[in-house]
């Protein structure tokens, strides 16, 4: 397998102190998620402004559905990621393999024709596939066992996805959006309506920052992630299986798009699927079934979370006042105030748990306070909609909407990623840790088909309705795994 036992990683624990090898795999993914954050930041802008404006000029149903597909690859392909870390060549080169790819794809981007604005996203999905998953079971590696230190560890990684996340918008949004930068491309003999290609260029310097990052401290994870033991012949015969799992995954979406009902039969199999393991599975069938749960809860999670970078960004550019002291800003800067929470709040989440120790809320049970967060966040939104019938609303509405999706998601991503590594048995640690963003993927796609009807019917009640709709169906959602919360906890079958 591609992950060592914990033990072979971890030593008699510190109380305080965290393995050496969070460094490095902390610094590298805040420069993976400078790069994706910074290009998401813009995406959905980008497709949605006119051609004049350098943009695609892409309605808003057809910009949001790029979004959601977009965003629902990026993280589906992280199951591919998996299996080529665990029957391949491990996660350690995996992750190397994979920042390669998202820097050649967001340089591709940087090119100011249409093929190349596809051809990058599909290899910035292909490279993250590889990088994400397998980078976050490196993590859950570091820890043995019964750790108490690795929820807290996972919070401190959190905080560094984060960083990079917080700063991404800020500088990708200036180089895009701000008219300064414009002018001083004219004034340079550059054309100012190509700004956006400049911001996608900077995002691909950030992912090469993050590379030599990652091989300069590699010494520190030991044999962390090192390759399976397997002949060269497996090794390709495995290769040739992912890429067939990968095709078959992406015909089943492709046909479930065009015929919906088989998304339903398709959730009815593997619904059954997971009861019959759980009662068939003895320990670790159990602790998977309930790994499925937390996945249904994560897809919810990020129908709603995601929209961030769809509805909430043209949210941002539409009915939103953009001024701050007399200063205005690009649209695109609020995509970092989700980071700034997290940075301000992950301390104190990670201080928080480990001081509770065995005392704190199950992991079911701290799903449960992210669906409700999340679903409140959007319920703020109902009034801010109704006000923007009258002209633009004030920003603090949207930081608002922020605190509360950040609250949510320190409740349930960073602890999701956790529990993963906790329940799954150590041969399909990178397969279930791929699942985990495959559900995620699931959730990012609908965000993207929710936010196709955003603003349709304009700004007041049509608009309103749009954010009340969906904080009822969270809410829904929310009661019913509170009511799991008890099952869930025995499938889990001791471990918190």
């Amino acid at each position: 397998m591609s992950q060592p036992t914990p033990s072979a990683v971890a030593t008699t624990p510190h109380p305080a102190r965290h393995p050496a090898g969070l460094r490095t795999l902390f610094f590298t993914e805040m420069w993976e998620r400078f790069s994706y954050y910074g290009m998401r930041a813009l995406l959905v802008l980008f497709c949605s402004a006119s051609a004049a404006n350098g943009g695609l000029g892409y309605t808003t149903e057809r910009s949001a559905l790029i979004y959601g597909y977009y965003t629902m690859a990026v993280y589906m392909l992280s199951l591919f990621g998996g299996y080529i870390a665990d029957k391949v060549i491990g996660a350690r080169q995996t992750v190397l393999v994979g920042g390669i790819i998202i820097a050649t794809g967001h340089f591709t981007m940087a090119l100011t024709f249409t093929p190349a604005f596809y051809a990058g996203l599909v290899l910035i999905a292909v490279g993250t596939g590889l990088l994400k998953p397998n980078i976050s079971a490196m993590v859950g590696g570091l820890y043995a066992q019964g750790d108490e230190r690795r929820d807290a560890g996972f919070s401190i990684f959190y905080m560094g996805i984060n960083l990079g996340a917080f700063t991404a918008p800020l500088l990708t949004g200036f180089l895009a959006q701000h008219q300064w930068f414009k002018d001083w491309l004219a004034a340079r003999g550059f054309n100012p309506a190509d700004s956006w290609h400049w911001g996608f260029a900077l995002a691909g310097i950030g992912m090469t920052i993050g590379i030599i990052t990652y091989l300069r401290g590699l010494h520190r994870l030991d044999d962390l992630g090192a390759a399976p033991a397997l002949s060269r012949r497996e090794r390709w015969l495995n290769l040739g299986k992912s890429f067939l799992y990968v095709a078959a995954l992406g015909g089943l979406v492709w046909t479930s798009h065009h015929v919906p009902v088989l998304m339903w039969i398709l959730a009815a199999v593997v619904l059954l699927g997971v009861v019959w393991y759980a009662v068939r599975g003895g320990v670790e069938g159990r602790r998977v079934a309930a790994i499925f749960v937390l996945f249904a809860a994560n897809i919810v999670f990020f129908a709603v979370f995601e929209q961030t970078g769809s509805s909430i960004n043209l949210f941002a550019r539409d009915y939103t006042n953009n001024t701050l002291f007399g200063f205005s800003f690009p649209s695109s800067w609020y995509q970092s105030i989700n980071s700034l929470f997290i940075i301000t709040l992950a301390p104190v989440f990670a201080w928080l748990w480990v001081r509770l120790g065995r005392h704190q809320p199950s992991s079911p049970l701290k799903f449960t306070f992210g669906l409700g967060f999340v679903g409140l966040s959007f319920a703020l939104m109902v009034p801010a909609a109704r006000l923007a019938d009258q002209g633009l609303v004030s920003p603090l509405w949207l930081v608002g909407l922020l605190l509360l999706q950040t609250i949510g998601e320190l409740c349930l991503s960073p602890v999701g990623l956790s529990t993963v590594t906790k329940l799954a048995p150590a041969r399909l640690v990178g397969v279930l840790m791929g699942g985990w963003f495959l559900a995620t993927s699931i959730g990012n796609f609908l965000s993207g088909y929710l936010a196709r009807t955003f603003g349709n019917e304009g700004a007041g009640a049509g608009l309103a309705g749009f954010f009340r709709d969906q904080a009822l169906f969270v809410f829904g959602a929310t009661a019913v795994l509170l009511l799991l919360v008890p099952m869930v906890k025995r499938l889990m079958s001791g471990v918190r």
